[in-house]
């Protein structure tokens, strides 16, 4: 069986590190070439911290895509970024799995029309922790029958968007059990704006930012004389990479747009 081949885009990055990493170690994987806004032209091993993984380095995406051959992008980047390389790998023929979150409703909309147009897969995942997704899944068991419900997500200080992806979909999968409830008080007031933090479908979403954390997320169900506590924990980046590799062996067999690994578990 051939070797499915891999480019990573943003491999400075600490979760793109990992996927290098992952990537190289993983029998049955290759790594084709890598996307850096910098050291174009060089080797990967020449680079601190990727000593004896050889992979050309691109910094312009359409050069890459037109001088490798590649089956799979695995793109951790940024939003913005992210979409242009989703959109440029589709239309080059290479099935994208894209851990940015941030991705917008219309942003989403057109990557499924594109994937049905090339007939090629993509995944996007605002989580690629197993047990984050359990998470969500568990969270949304849960939400049936206890519908007060309150979201603590927790990131380290340099994450750029807030509620994150995880919070934001962990919110939607709720929403889709869950009948709309405004919680609280009828007349409660914030004495302080944003002291009940964001509001979805009546739920509140609360993000804290501290150095030290990684990714940590607790959803608090709420009824008469009890409480249900959902939490999940990532310490390291590694934690992540159980479900990028399961993406990259799901995306060569779709050939359709997926929206969070919730949708690939069985």
């Amino acid at each position: 069986m051939s070797k499915v081949k891999v480019i990573v885009a943003g491999p400075r990055g600490r979760m793109g590190n990992e996927a290098v990493k992952l990537v190289h170690r993983t029998e049955g994987f290759e790594l084709a070439a890598v996307i850096d806004r910098k050291h174009n032209g060089e080797s990967l091993s020449a680079i601190e911290g990727f000593h004896g993984i050889e992979a050309p380095v691109f910094s312009d995406i359409n050069e890459c895509f037109t001088s490798i051959e590649a089956d799979v992008l695995i793109d951790l980047t940024t939003p913005e970024v992210g979409m242009l390389h989703t959109e440029t790998a589709l239309n080059h023929g290479i099935r994208p799995v894209v851990g940015t979150t941030g991705f917008t409703k219309e942003d989403l909309s057109k990557l499924d029309s594109l994937t049905k147009e090339k007939g090629i897969g993509c995944i996007i995942a605002p989580n690629f922790a197993i047990g984050a997704i359990l998470m969500m899944k568990f969270s949304q068991m849960a939400a049936k029958y206890f519908p007060d419900v309150e979201i603590i997500e927790m990131h380290h200080d340099q994450k750029l968007d807030a509620p994150s992806g995880t919070a934001s979909k962990t919110a939607d999968m709720i929403a889709a059990v869950r009948e709309t409830k405004q919680q609280g008080h009828p007349n409660e007031k914030e004495t302080i704006q944003g002291a009940r933090g964001a509001n979805v479908d009546g739920m509140h979403i609360h993000s804290v930012r501290l150095p030290g954390l990684v990714a940590h997320q607790q959803v608090l169900f709420g009824s008469d004389g009890e409480l249900l506590t959902v939490r999940h924990d990532s310490f390291n980046r590694a934690s992540f990479m159980s479900g990028v590799k399961l993406a990259v062996d799901t995306v060569m067999k779709l050939d359709v747009l997926v929206y969070g690994l919730e949708n690939i578990i069985e």
